[in-house]
């Protein structure tokens, strides 16, 4: 499990998850476009969800427990993406099947 900092907090999130959301957070955010970013808490953790809104003008940190790089599934990054353009933003569902490509 890693971690993403946003603005003063640490929310874990695996690292797989992790390493697709720094790829579409940051395509968005070069591109300036701020959104909700939003993600379901698991049951043994609770339940619920979290919704923070991503600006640029907000550090953020991602810290991956693992060394390795993961494989990248571009169909997901896709849709994370695009997510991004909705109202209620992006939403981080599970990983659509798809071809991962070597480490980036």
């Amino acid at each position: 499990m890693g971690t993403l900092f946003y603005d003063g907090e640490g929310y874990e999130l695996d690292d797989r998850v992790l390493f697709h959301l720094q790829i579409a957070i940051s395509s968005k955010l070069r591109r300036g476009e701020n959104f909700f970013l939003t993600w379901p808490v698991p049951v043994e953790r609770g339940s619920g969800r979290h919704a923070i809104w991503v600006d640029n003008g907000v550090p953020i940190h991602f810290y991956y427990s693992g060394s390795r790089t993961a494989g990248i599934n571009r169909d997901w990054i896709e849709e994370l993406v695009q997510s991004g353009g909705r109202a209620s933003g992006m939403f981080v569902g599970d990983e659509p099947d798809g071809p991962a490509s070597s480490p980036a």
